[in-house]
């Protein structure tokens, strides 16, 4: 159906003179020394996995300043705070909380130096070592600017601080705790993650699959153990396990299409305990990465395969087949950037900080579990971009000589704060207020 010129035009009109409003009113510079305070706090303080109580405080304590009903502890030690403001879509941001066990080494002034004692009684460092310090601070920063630009969007704010993204469990424990039906079904979902390859003040993004499924698998491989000196009495596992190995990577390379991107590694083996023994049982861990759903039940199925097929191959009764434990606890699915949203999400970040500073970026092979909040029976909209971390200088240093930047998960990862924080704010602030916008 076709509008009447002068319905378009006005539409048009409004939609643009909102948007543009927006763009030139938001100074994020005004807020910047608090929110910066904020991340040097995070990133002195970092708590694993499961174990996030003070940084959900935080979180809780700022959203609930800013006026939002907020409710903590859900699904472990996450926050949800809400704000409606009259009618219109409920745009959802989610931030992650929790760091990993790794012991700083950047040699910041700031560095962190927090170590905890872990249930086995190992003592371990803690960092944020995945960025996402930064994400709270861009998560609290443009919370603040949202509500502080209440005369720009109408509809339901929803902030969620998830805990326990490192080890792919967040998400679905406060899916689970209702998220969507105890507090709001989202309309928008929305999240950033720091990139260790973009240099800070650019924003990265692709529509469709942007980051890939992730599962753990362990093959325990049976045997008949005995003495090395007579092997031909035994049927040994650490050989069959070998043959596996390598038996594996033909999943990818022969069994699906080149097309189709698809990992499978090995990460772990154990077995054995003496040199003069064959043992009765090797243990493998592997991890499985795709974008595609199919491909990842195709994996799993050629493991099963395979692994049954060796072992048969070696003399092995069926009883003693390897045995394929596929840790679904674990599993995470792909994100799949919609690509609707995502154009519109693209179009407003352009429009905050310059269309030089977007990129088109590629898929990774990284596994998020913000892609579960897409996998609901709504099939919700979602959309994960990348903010630049990297230091510009340093970032082009490295691209002049080919040196390898610290990654995520390094030790040695310092992002640039004071450049990603006003532009995760800005990106995200406007990004929202684009959904909010949009009829």
């Amino acid at each position: 159906m076709q509008l009447p010129t002068s319905f378009t035009a006005l539409s048009a009109a409004l939609l643009l003179a909102c948007t543009s409003t927006a763009a030139h009113s938001i100074d994020v510079k005004d807020r910047l020394p608090e929110l910066e305070a904020f991340y040097l706090d995070l990133h002195q303080s970092p708590e694993l996995s499961l174990h996030e109580q003070q940084t959900g405080e935080k979180l809780a304590s700022k959203l609930q300043n800013l006026g939002f009903d907020v409710t903590k502890e859900v699904g472990g030690y996450g926050v949800v705070g809400l704000y409606k403001n009259g009618s219109g879509p409920t745009v959802m941001i989610r931030t992650d909380t929790d760091g990993l066990p790794i012991v700083e080494q950047t040699g910041v002034n700031y560095a962190s130096k927090v170590t905890v004692t872990k249930d086995d009684g190992s003592k371990v460092g803690v960092m944020h070592g995945c960025g996402h310090d930064i994400h709270m601070s861009s998560f609290i920063g443009t919370a603040e600017h949202l509500m502080a630009h209440k005369d720009q969007w109408q509809g339901t704010l929803m902030m969620v601080a998830q805990p326990a993204e490192e080890i792919g469990a967040g998400a679905k424990a406060m899916l689970n705790e209702g998220l969507f039906s105890r507090f709001a079904k989202p309309d928008h979902v929305l999240a950033l993650h720091v990139s260790a390859s973009v240099p800070a003040g650019k924003v990265a993004l692709k529509p469709e699959y942007t980051m890939a499924s992730v599962d753990s698998v362990d093959i325990i491989v049976k045997g008949k153990g005995g003495h090395g000196a007579y092997p031909h009495t035994t049927i040994d596992p650490v050989v069959i396990a070998s043959r596996l190995v390598l038996a594996l990577q033909t999943i990818t390379s022969r069994e699906l299409s080149p097309l189709e991107p698809s990992v499978v590694t090995v990460g772990s083996i154990h077995g054995g305990s003496k040199h003069n023994v064959i043992s009765n049982e090797v243990t493998l861990q592997l991890t499985l990465r795709s974008y595609n759903p199919q491909v990842r039940n195709q994996q799993i199925a050629a493991i099963k395969r395979i692994s049954a097929g060796i072992a048969a191959s070696a003399g092995l009764e069926q009883a003693l087949y390897p045995e394929v434990i596929v840790h679904e606890q674990e599993s995470i699915p792909s994100t799949y950037n919609d690509p609707t949203q995502t154009t519109l999400v693209t179009d407003a970040i352009k429009n905050a900080i310059g269309e030089n500073n977007v990129e088109l970026t590629k898929p990774v092979m990284a596994g998020e579990d913000f892609g579960l909040y897409g996998r609901t029976d709504d099939n919700l909209p979602i959309t994960l971009f990348w903010l630049g971390g990297v230091n510009p200088e340093t970032y082009n240093a490295a691209q002049q000589s080919g040196a390898q930047l610290p990654s995520l998960h390094s030790s040695k990862f310092a992002p640039d704060y004071k450049k990603a924080i006003p532009t995760g704010v800005k990106a995200m602030t406007h990004a929202a207020l684009k959904l909010f916008n949009t009829p």
